[in-house]
This record gives structure tokens, sequence and C-alpha cells, in this order.
């Protein structure tokens, strides 16, 4: 589903991802852990073009990201294709970033209505379900004021989710919660990966990487460091790296 092929980045003189290099099947949930400033939520932003990369290739679903290739050059896609391309990809922020004047149902259903051209009718009857799917069929006529900050947060996976992606890329999804709230995002997310939705998780929930999770990346400077099965990364960590990371989050 996903390819990732000598991919580097800069910002000014800094080099965030440095060729990097990565894959992720179909139906797959990949887990990304590794320091703040190691390049996991520039990568993510890179995969749904939200960034452009400066080297390498990435791929979705076998189409290339943000450009076209003509022999052995390639071409930046027009806003309006890498806009085409985005539908595919659902994405859930650290912040929820919902419209405030609107209920969870009409921040669910803006998108399919703009974007695909649904009828408000449709629109709307999808995005009762999507939000009954994230066990907020109670709260659709809420406003996101009136909402936890969990709540708001199911909401925008709920949002996500209307535009029927065939990837979802959660960044760091429970980093804003309360403790308490962190669980029912996860119970989410984990019915999800059930469902066979493919997945890449940035993330500091070493519980849930270790559940769910098919493979778990640690990444440090740009790079990805190691990478396996999440129980044998996590209990049997090769890298010293990734040994002076785990030591300090479990």
């Amino acid at each position: 589903m996903v390819q990732a092929e000598r991919v580097s980045k800069r910002f000014g003189h800094v080099e965030v991802l440095k060729g990097l290099d990565l894959e992720v099947a179909r139906r797959e949930v990949l887990c990304v852990i590794g320091p703040s400033g190691s390049g996991k939520s520039t990568f993510l932003r890179c995969v749904n073009h939200l960034e452009q990369i400066d080297s390498g290739r990435l791929w979705v679903d076998g189409e290339l990201v943000g450009y076209r290739q003509k022999g052995d050059r390639i071409y930046e896609l027009k806003e309006s294709e890498i806009a085409a391309q985005r539908r595919d990809i659902g994405m859930v922020f650290q912040r929820f970033n919902l419209f405030p004047h609107m209920t969870a149902t009409q921040n669910v259903m803006e998108a399919p209505c703009r974007v695909k051209g649904l009828s408000r009718r449709e629109s709307e009857r999808q995005a009762r379900e999507q939000l009954e799917r994230v066990g907020l069929a109670h709260k659709a006529d809420n406003y996101p004021v009136q909402l936890s900050g969990g709540q708001q947060q199911r909401v925008a996976i709920a949002r996500a989710l209307a535009m029927e992606p065939k990837l979802m890329l959660f960044d760091e999804p429970t980093s804003a919660l309360d403790p308490e709230l962190v669980g029912e995002v996860l119970d989410v997310m984990k019915q999800l990966a059930l469902d066979g939705m493919t997945m890449i998780v940035v993330t500091h929930e070493m519980g849930f990487a270790r559940e769910v999770g098919d493979t778990l990346v640690f990444m440090d400077d740009g790079a990805v460091v190691e990478s396996g099965p999440p129980t044998e990364v996590i209990a049997h960590p090769q890298h010293e790296r990734t040994q002076s990371f785990l030591s300090k989050v479990l």
C-alpha cells in the first residue's frame, strides 16, 4: 500500500528525513516510535504530500504521490490532482481541528458534501453512520465545545473515515488528551485495524503498538534505526539507540 524509497526532506539546512526506506502492506498496521524531532510526523505529511519530498520516491497503492514520472524525469502534479490523491488518504492529527460552529454531524459530512459532491441528505446519512462507528451516535448533534477531548478526536476519526480512505495516517492522536480519555480513542483505532484498515500510526502508546501493530519502526535523526514485530523490538531491541529510548518510555 505504501512504499518509500530513499525519501529525503530538508527544512533549510536541516535534513529531517535522510534517505528513508519503508514499506507498508495492505491491511497492515505500522507503528512508528522515536524521540521528538526524529522525522516521524514529517514522514506522515510527506505520504499525503502536505510536505514535498526533496528526493526519493513515495508511492501509495501503486501511484507516485504528488508527482508524475515521464522517462527519467518527474513533474509535480497540479493541485487539483494532488487533492484527488488525498481523498484516498485519511489523516488524524494531534489536535482535532473541528469547525467550532458545526455540530459533530456537520463536521463529518462537510468533506463528502463539498469534495465528493454528495447530496446533503446522503452525506448526513453517511456521517451519522460513521459517528455510530466511533461510538458517538448519541453526540451527533453536539458542538465541539460540548464534547470531551476524546470525543472530539473520535469525531475527527469519523470525519477522515467519511471519505472512505484506503489508508489512514495517525499523528500521535492521543498526545493532546487527558490520560483517562486515551483508551476510548485507541479502542476505535483497534477496531479499525480489525476491520482491515491499512494504518500508519505515530505513537508513544507502547501497549497499543504491541497489541495492534504488525510492524514497529523506531526512527531517530531522520532514519529508520530498527524495525520488526512489535513484541520483538520492544522486548529485545537490537540497536543501542533503540534500547536507550525504550528504557525511558517503558
